[in-house]
């Protein structure tokens, strides 16, 4: 089977500069909250990202962040996240707008767990891993895993596919496609 991956990603934006983002139905609302704390607490890097059904105005909380959040729709139901975590990795969250149980989180100790044993020495080997959305579709999540470390030489990039119905992957390395469970 050859893996397809998409030329070009959905169009994201990134929180907390774009404030919120509305879904392309009109009926959904992606907003930045910043955190509201004490004086004598840390602040000014935690926000949350809240989901608004614009008819009811009723919200829910879908998640907190620091930095930087890269957020997508995918269709009028499924919110794609990409959050950077620090500067040597971030991670994924797709959220169901009309499912709030069904909430997928896919970071490196879960691509761990599902790549394949070479694969999962790649991710050993680097201390810089990142892992961004670029689609999904009904039943598939489209990524982008990359990262490096200290030696040049283990370096990757992969485009993985991740199955949204039974939490399977398939990465694609330079050509070639390894597919895991």
């Amino acid at each position: 089977m050859f893996l397809v991956y998409p030329a070009v990603a959905a169009p994201f934006v990134l929180f907390p500069k774009a404030g919120q983002l509305v879904s392309p139905d009109g009926q959904w609302l992606v907003r930045n909250i910043e955190a509201e704390t004490a004086s004598t607490d840390f602040n000014g890097t935690f926000r949350s990202l809240w989901l608004s059904e614009l008819r009811t105005g009723r919200s829910r909380k879908l998640c907190d962040y620091l930095g930087v959040a890269a957020v997508a729709w995918s269709g009028n139901d499924t919110l794609i996240v990409t959050q950077y975590v620090g500067k040597k990795s971030s991670r994924v969250a797709v959220f169901s707008v009309t499912d709030p149980d069904n909430t997928i989180v896919l970071d490196v100790p879960t691509l761990s767990r599902i790549v394949s044993a070479e694969q999962r020495a790649r991710l050993r080997e680097n201390d810089h891993i990142f892992i961004e959305g670029s689609r999904a579709e009904p039943q598939t999540l489209y990524l982008r895993v990359w990262g490096y470390g200290k030696q040049g030489s283990n370096s990757f990039r992969w485009q993985c596919q991740y199955s949204l119905r039974d939490g399977n992957i398939a990465c694609a390395d330079e050509g070639l496609q390894t597919r895991s469970k």
